[in-house]
Protein backbone atom coordinates (compact mmCIF):
# COMPACT_ATOMS: atom_id res chain seq x y z
CA UNK A 1 0.00 0.00 0.00
CA UNK A 2 0.73 3.38 -0.79
CA UNK A 3 1.13 5.65 2.66
CA UNK A 4 2.54 9.56 2.22
CA UNK A 5 3.03 11.05 5.01
CA UNK A 6 3.89 14.49 2.72
CA UNK A 7 1.01 16.60 2.49
CA UNK A 8 2.88 18.06 -0.43
CA UNK A 9 0.34 17.93 -3.98
CA UNK A 10 3.99 17.42 -6.08
CA UNK A 11 4.81 14.30 -3.53
CA UNK A 12 1.08 13.19 -3.24
CA UNK A 13 1.05 13.15 -7.29
CA UNK A 14 4.41 11.80 -7.77
CA UNK A 15 3.53 8.85 -5.25
CA UNK A 16 0.08 8.24 -7.60
CA UNK A 17 2.06 8.29 -10.87
CA UNK A 18 5.09 5.82 -9.49
CA UNK A 19 3.02 3.60 -7.30
CA UNK A 20 3.68 0.15 -8.37
CA UNK A 21 0.45 -1.69 -10.47
CA UNK A 22 0.07 -4.14 -7.98
CA UNK A 23 -1.11 -0.90 -5.77
CA UNK A 24 -2.57 0.93 -8.23
CA UNK A 25 -6.16 -1.18 -7.70
CA UNK A 26 -7.04 1.20 -4.39
CA UNK A 27 -7.28 3.81 -6.86
CA UNK A 28 -10.54 2.17 -8.41
CA UNK A 29 -12.43 2.82 -5.08
CA UNK A 30 -15.95 4.05 -5.97
CA UNK A 31 -18.41 5.04 -3.13
CA UNK A 32 -21.54 3.11 -2.64
CA UNK A 33 -25.20 4.17 -3.31
CA UNK A 34 -26.85 4.94 0.28
CA UNK A 35 -28.95 1.16 -0.37
CA UNK A 36 -26.08 -0.84 -0.80
CA UNK A 37 -24.47 0.66 1.73
CA UNK A 38 -26.57 -0.26 4.26
CA UNK A 39 -26.91 -3.84 2.73
CA UNK A 40 -23.35 -4.00 3.00
CA UNK A 41 -22.04 -2.05 5.69
CA UNK A 42 -19.27 -0.68 3.95
CA UNK A 43 -18.22 3.08 2.50
CA UNK A 44 -16.86 2.29 -0.95
CA UNK A 45 -15.55 -0.57 -3.27
CA UNK A 46 -13.81 -1.43 -6.10
CA UNK A 47 -15.06 -1.03 -9.36
CA UNK A 48 -14.57 -3.80 -11.60
CA UNK A 49 -16.19 -4.99 -14.91
CA UNK A 50 -20.61 -5.58 -15.18
CA UNK A 51 -20.60 -3.24 -11.93
CA UNK A 52 -23.33 -0.70 -12.93
CA UNK A 53 -22.53 2.54 -11.99
CA UNK A 54 -23.94 6.52 -11.77
CA UNK A 55 -21.82 9.12 -13.09
CA UNK A 56 -21.82 12.31 -10.60
CA UNK A 57 -19.80 14.43 -11.93
CA UNK A 58 -18.85 16.33 -15.36
CA UNK A 59 -21.16 16.63 -18.80
CA UNK A 60 -22.26 12.84 -18.18
CA UNK A 61 -23.49 13.63 -14.33
CA UNK A 62 -26.82 11.72 -14.30
CA UNK A 63 -26.08 8.82 -16.64
CA UNK A 64 -26.27 5.27 -15.61
CA UNK A 65 -25.03 2.41 -17.56
CA UNK A 66 -22.85 -0.65 -16.72
CA UNK A 67 -19.21 -0.20 -16.75
CA UNK A 68 -16.68 -2.03 -19.68
CA UNK A 69 -13.85 -1.44 -18.93
CA UNK A 70 -11.17 -0.46 -16.00
CA UNK A 71 -7.76 0.42 -17.13
CA UNK A 72 -5.57 -0.41 -13.50
CA UNK A 73 -2.84 1.64 -15.47
CA UNK A 74 -4.47 5.13 -16.03
CA UNK A 75 -6.71 4.61 -12.96
CA UNK A 76 -10.00 5.46 -15.12
CA UNK A 77 -13.37 3.41 -16.03
CA UNK A 78 -15.20 3.34 -19.10
CA UNK A 79 -18.45 3.09 -18.91
CA UNK A 80 -21.56 2.36 -21.30
CA UNK A 81 -23.51 5.24 -22.74
CA UNK A 82 -20.84 7.97 -21.29
CA UNK A 83 -18.84 8.72 -24.83
CA UNK A 84 -17.12 12.02 -26.96
CA UNK A 85 -17.75 13.01 -30.13
CA UNK A 86 -14.47 13.18 -32.18
CA UNK A 87 -13.99 15.53 -35.06
CA UNK A 88 -15.06 13.55 -38.02
CA UNK A 89 -18.56 12.63 -35.86
CA UNK A 90 -18.07 9.45 -34.47
CA UNK A 91 -18.29 8.30 -30.69
CA UNK A 92 -15.33 7.93 -28.73
CA UNK A 93 -15.93 6.06 -24.81
CA UNK A 94 -14.86 8.79 -22.45
CA UNK A 95 -12.78 7.54 -19.62
CA UNK A 96 -13.76 8.69 -16.28
CA UNK A 97 -12.28 8.79 -12.88
CA UNK A 98 -13.98 6.24 -9.89
CA UNK A 99 -14.11 8.68 -7.59
CA UNK A 100 -16.46 10.93 -9.99
CA UNK A 101 -19.20 7.41 -10.12
CA UNK A 102 -21.15 5.83 -7.96
CA UNK A 103 -21.70 2.11 -7.81
CA UNK A 104 -25.78 1.23 -7.80
CA UNK A 105 -25.23 -2.38 -8.50
CA UNK A 106 -22.67 -4.74 -7.57
CA UNK A 107 -21.37 -7.58 -9.85
CA UNK A 108 -21.25 -10.43 -7.28
CA UNK A 109 -20.40 -13.19 -10.14
CA UNK A 110 -16.75 -13.43 -8.31
CA UNK A 111 -17.27 -15.83 -5.78
CA UNK A 112 -14.26 -14.26 -4.06
CA UNK A 113 -15.63 -10.62 -4.24
CA UNK A 114 -18.99 -11.74 -3.02
CA UNK A 115 -17.30 -13.67 0.07
CA UNK A 116 -15.49 -10.40 0.88
CA UNK A 117 -18.73 -8.26 1.03
CA UNK A 118 -20.20 -11.32 3.55
CA UNK A 119 -22.48 -12.56 0.86
CA UNK A 120 -22.76 -16.31 0.43
CA UNK A 121 -23.66 -17.93 -2.69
Amino acid sequence: MVRIESSQPRKQRKARYTAAIHTRGRFLNAPLAPALREQYHTRSIRVVVGDTVKVLRGESAGTEGPVDEVDVKRSVIVVQGVSIPKSDGTEMPRPISPSNVQITKLNLKDPRRAATLGESE
